[in-house]
């Protein structure tokens, strides 16, 4: 634990700008930070913090659920309440529904898609290995040798899953994942690209510049291969 807990104590209520509720979340926040509490360290009980606060334990405990729900803290039996190492992505994942999402939230999601692809090329140099090559390798052969257009959208979404997961990047590889069903709008033509592209990229291309190439070379097919999407970037 990082000091005693009565040591340092959550200030009085003070702010009328926003809601109580609100105002007791942001003093735990800060108190989390000041108290130096770490994952696993206790916090006070909730009548030393409602006193401390001058609010209800009423108001504490829906500022405290609110916590909860983000993966800040967590009860825990014979300890009490403790702070938790927090899930950056747990909210996020929760509401990453597109047909929960209007247009505009959605675009800027598979915009932050290409980023992300444009990015994990050093990630992907240092990582790879022949194995996973390999994988890509059959994944390609079979998006050439048929015609069905699910299934080339379907190995279209498994080639680029299998970069996330190359690239080793544990976070990197959930959150593709979770925009998976963003993918799917775009093959179902709810998000599509302005202009036909010339001389396209094609994952064979791809793929081999991934085994021969650079990460800035590699960077630059994949710019050619997004670049249907990218052309669909509002200005």
């Amino acid at each position: 634990m990082g000091v005693n807990l009565l040591s340092v104590k959550p200030k009085p209520i003070v702010d009328s700008s926003m809601s109580l509720v609100d105002k007791v979340e942001l003093n735990l926040r800060k108190y989390f930070v000041e108290a130096n509490l770490q994952a696993g360290d206790p916090i006070p009980k909730e009548a030393e913090l409602a006193e401390a606060m001058g609010v209800s334990r009423t108001a504490l405990r829906e500022a405290l659920s609110r916590l909860k729900t983000l993966g800040l803290i967590e009860s825990k039996r014979n300890r009490g309440i403790i702070l938790t190492q927090p899930d950056i992505l747990g909210s996020f994942e929760r509401v990453l529904n597109p047909m929960l999402l209007d247009s505009t939230t959605l675009q800027d999601i598979f915009e932050l898609r290409l980023v992300l692809e444009m990015g994990i090329a050093d990630l992907l140099y240092i990582r790879k290995t022949s194995a996973n090559l390999q994988k890509l390798e059959e994944l390609v052969m079979r998006e050439e040798n048929t015609l069905d257009r699910f299934l080339k959208n379907r190995f279209d979404a498994e080639f680029h899953a299998m970069l996330y997961e190359i690239s080793g990047n544990q976070t990197i590889l959930r959150f593709q994942k979770m925009l998976y069903p963003i993918f799917n709008f775009v093959h179902s033509g709810q998000i599509i690209g302005k202009t036909e592209v010339k001389n396209a990229v094609t994952h064979r291309h791809l793929l081999t510049e991934l085994k021969e190439g650079t990460p800035s070379s590699f960077r630059d097919k994949m710019s050619i291969h997004l670049k249907v999407y990218f052309d669909n970037v509002d200005e």
